[in-house]
């Protein structure tokens, strides 16, 4: 029991440290136009009854010199939608051996674009205007821009799962936009909304080296991060909305499977990442609910609530859930768990082979572009 208490102490530790960290954050992104041309590259596959809402929205936008919808293999009426919306529609084609759909679309759809200064976007998205204008000034300081959007969580439940999820990411990497890069290989990122620049990305071929992945905006950022990368991943939390899920269900199934960064993280991460885990958040509510809180677990209680009211700016539409979501930080935990000891490796209809756990091992195939180091700036940056 006195090893559990130094253990789980060590551990209030290293979350105190992050979460200070929050007390000197990158700005959130700003509202902005610009005068660069700007393709905006959205990979898809049957999203039709999501996709409209982010076409329409950059369509509309000035700042938005093209969209480009990458069609993967949709069962239903993806590709007609986009193009009756005015998009650019890209078919694509199957993924070759060992890459994953959505690298795979994005490498056609950064290849297609005719714009220097890329912009992704999941179909799920709803962008505001002036989101690519404020990523585009972005670039000036950044070579790979990844921004945290706001949730769409409808129902109580499903945002108590949501905003438990949320707090270990934050328990295990701090809050979002640190002033202070952290070391390539704890790098995060979100690949909902990703800029940067075409030839650089061609040139680093990073798509091609993160191919196989899952995780794959992590494993794209970090492997960016060691290449030498100015990596940046922002608060656009005022300027993109994210409907990720439609129930708790789905919460659970699908980024319940992705948040431990398996094939991302070494064993050794996997294993501490999931001691701050069960040690701070989950084991407090389980001594709590059997009677028998210690006053390190009242303290972690108490930090964990303020947590929770810090994250509903997190929300479109905060609710009971959030407040209510230290309840569920044992299922999280348990769910984590999981995913980490049994990874899941298909998605939308299709499985893929496993990648090394700690990742970030590939290289771009014979006759591909290699990258070592940091892409040139251009003039005016």
């Amino acid at each position: 029991m006195r090893a559990l208490t130094v253990l789980q102490a060590a551990a209030a530790v290293t979350v105190a440290v992050r979460l200070a960290r929050g007390r000197d954050r990158l700005p959130p992104l700003a509202p902005a136009t610009t005068d660069v041309p700007v393709s905006v590259v959205v990979p898809a596959r049957d999203e039709e009854e999501r996709i409209g809402p982010c076409l329409k929205a950059l369509l509309a936008d000035p700042s938005v010199a093209e969209v480009v919808v990458v069609d993967d293999e949709s069962r239903d009426g993806t590709a007609a939608l986009a193009a009756g919306l005015g998009a650019r529609v890209v078919t694509g084609t199957p993924p070759p051996p060992g890459w994953v759909g959505k690298q795979w679309a994005l490498r056609q759809g950064v290849t297609a674009a005719v714009n220097d200064v890329v912009v992704t976007l999941d179909a799920d998205t709803r962008p505001a205007p002036g989101l690519v204008g404020a990523l585009t000034a972005a670039l000036e300081r950044h070579d790979l821009v990844s921004a945290g959007p706001r949730f769409v969580c409808d129902g109580v439940a499903e945002q108590a799962l949501h905003a438990s999820f949320l707090a270990t990411l934050v328990y295990r990497f701090g809050p979002i936009g640190p002033s202070t890069p952290p070391p390539a290989h704890r790098v995060v990122a979100n690949g909902q909304c990703m800029a940067f620049r075409r030839t650089a990305m061609l040139e680093a071929d990073g798509f091609g080296r993160v191919r196989g992945h899952m995780t794959d905006d992590v494993a794209l950022a970090r492997l960016l991060a060691a290449d030498g990368w100015a990596v940046a991943f922002l608060d656009a939390g005022g300027l993109l909305e994210v409907d990720m899920h439609e129930s708790a269900a789905g919460v659970w199934r699908e980024w319940g499977r992705s948040l431990p960064l398996r094939d991302v993280t070494g064993p050794g991460w996997q294993a501490a990442d999931l001691a701050v885990v069960w040690l701070t958040t989950a084991l407090p509510v389980l001594r709590l609910l059997s009677g028998r809180p210690t006053r390190l677990d009242l303290g972690l209680l108490a930090a964990r609530t303020l947590l929770a009211r810090a994250l509903r700016g997190s929300y479109t539409a905060p609710g009971p859930g959030v407040p209510l979501s230290p309840l569920l930080d044992p299922l999280t935990a348990v769910r984590l768990t999981q995913a980490t000891l049994r990874p899941v490796r298909s998605w939308r209809g299709r499985r893929y082979p496993k990648v090394e756990a700690c990742g970030l091992t590939y290289r771009p195939p014979p006759g591909a572009p290699g990258r070592t180091g940091r892409p040139a700036r251009s003039e005016g940056r």
